[in-house]
């Protein structure tokens, strides 16, 4: 039976999402253009689930909240919006090296500082080369639909529990406001297993777990270390997702993640009407990225543009993809514009057409 399709707003849907997945417990607090998920789970998920939802006084005391909660072993999450992230990096940090499982959510705005309450996606360097101290990954998945949004909620417990590790899914402000017709899952139940590794006190019939990303044995803290590294070499060999639109017989390709994945795929039909072949690459996860799908890519086309809002971030993974076979050309906005299909396919005329017609 094919489910009802419902006009969701992104962060609300997001939100619905999260109590359909069964999780246990949110903490944040509120910062546009996120808001509406914190407003939507304290009006929705307590009365329907039980589920825990707490605003507290400030980013760093949310993310250290989840800090405690994750080492029940429970389902929680925060979300907020790029400064509010930012405030988040030093629990974050703590909570990778502690290897606990959860869910954060960043709905971007633009920046630095302040900035304004559009879209952007100047937070790719925070999110996937570690925003924290110390060497840690940041499992992340960027949704480009509201659907997707629904979607990775799921997805991202699952790999958040599979890898005990934090996963964030990467929005924007535009995707997180904007109206789309989703389909929503089926509701799951809070699950009361209580996984080896929690901390839930010594009983009859086990012994105590203590969870900390402290040690002050050098050669401990290397074997920590050394552990996560692995973990996060078996995230790049299995965990890899990427879409690629058009790109068989393209001779240029577009690289785009998030909401300009979606202008770039009408920047390429525009160009396929001008008679130039032209290709759509979107990584879904940014960590890990898709290097050797985007090489192979390298082997058949003439050149790359990537495209972003934000002064050149992912554009770096996408050179060192391509290591140097073909060139790598960059067109980015800032400060909350949306790039248009048309100046999309105008840059990639200017930049790659022309010179290698």
């Amino acid at each position: 039976m094919k489910k009802e399709l419902k006009l969701m707003k992104g962060n609300e849907a997001l939100a619905e999402a999260v109590i359909l997945a069964g999780c246990d417990a949110y903490f944040g607090y509120p910062i546009t253009p996120q808001s509406e998920v914190l407003e939507y789970l304290s009006l929705e998920a307590t009365k329907r689930t039980g589920m825990v939802v707490l605003q507290a006084e400030s980013e760093v005391a949310s993310i250290n909240m989840v800090y405690g909660a994750a080492g029940t072993g429970k389902r929680v999450m925060t979300s907020s919006s790029s400064p509010g992230i930012s405030l988040m990096q030093e629990g974050i940090s703590y909570i990778a090296c502690a290897q606990l499982p959860c869910l954060i959510v960043n709905v971007q705005r633009g920046g630095p500082g302040l900035g304004t309450i559009q879209p952007g996606q100047a937070d790719y360097f925070q999110t996937v080369k570690g925003g924290g101290h110390g060497d840690y990954k940041l499992l992340t998945l960027a949704p480009s639909t509201v659907q997707e949004m629904v979607d990775f909620v799921d997805t991202a417990f699952q790999l958040a529990f599979k890898y005990r590790t934090p996963v964030m899914i990467l929005a924007d402000g535009a995707l997180g406001q904007m109206m789309e017709k989703v389909q929503l899952p089926d509701q799951k139940e809070r699950t009361k297993e209580i996984p080896a590794w929690a901390t839930v006190g010594k009983t009859k019939d086990r012994e105590r777990n203590i969870i900390t990303s402290l040690s002050l044995d050098p050669h401990v803290m290397e074997n920590v270390n050394l552990q996560l590294q692995e973990k996060y070499r078996t995230i790049e060999k299995n965990e890899v997702r990427y879409e690629m639109t058009d790109c068989e017989d393209a001779d240029y390709i577009l690289v785009a993640f998030g909401l300009v994945a979606r202008i770039c795929q009408k920047a390429a039909h525009l160009a396929r009407e001008k008679g130039i072949k032209v290709g759509v690459f979107r990584p879904i996860t940014l960590y890990p990225f898709p290097y050797e799908a985007l090489n192979k890519l390298a082997d058949n086309v003439k050149g790359f543009l990537d495209v972003e809002m934000n002064a050149g971030q992912m554009v770096e993974d996408v050179k060192l993809a391509v290591l140097g076979k073909k060139p790598v050309e960059f067109h980015g906005r800032m400060g909350g514009v949306i790039p248009s299909p048309e100046e999309i396919l105008h840059k990639l005329e200017e930049k790659l057409v022309g010179e290698l017609v």
